[in-house]
Parts: structure tokens; C-alpha cells; sequence
């Protein structure tokens, strides 16, 4: 898969920076912005707060599903 268009978030359990996010989910939160949830690979959890734009454009891409 094309990583260039992958979601990229912060890894807490290793301590790794802008980790391609797989099986990425998007919702929204109660506060209208937008979050993403995913893994990288190894069955660590990630999340990466989204802006709107950058949130439809993955979307659209097909690196994730829409929860909304």
C-alpha cells in the first residue's frame, strides 16, 4: 500500500513519530472535530486528532473508513 497518503500519528507504546496509522476508522467527536483510530501493524493502538479537510481526504483516498 501506498504509505504517502497514510494516516501518520505519534506511537505512545514506542515512542515512534509519524507512524503510518493501518485499518485506520474515522469519527467524529461530540465536539465536531475528528479523530482517527487505527494500528501500526503490530497491534499497537494509535489515535491522531484530524482536521476536517485532511480527515475527508483520507477518506476519499481509501486509506479509511467513515464511522459518521
Amino acid at each position: 500500500m501506498d504509505t504517502s497518503k497514510m494516516i501518520k500519528a505519534y506511537c505512545l507504546k514506542t515512542k515512534e513519530k509519524d507512524v503510518p496509522m493501518q485499518n485506520a476508522v474515522i469519527s467524529k467527536t461530540p465536539r465536531g472535530g475528528y479523530i482517527a483510530k487505527g494500528d501500526d501493524g503490530k497491534g499497537n493502538k494509535m489515535s491522531a486528532i484530524l482536521g476536517e479537510a485532511k480527515a475527508l481526504q483520507a477518506i476519499t483516498d481509501g486509506v479509511a473508513k467513515k464511522d459518521f
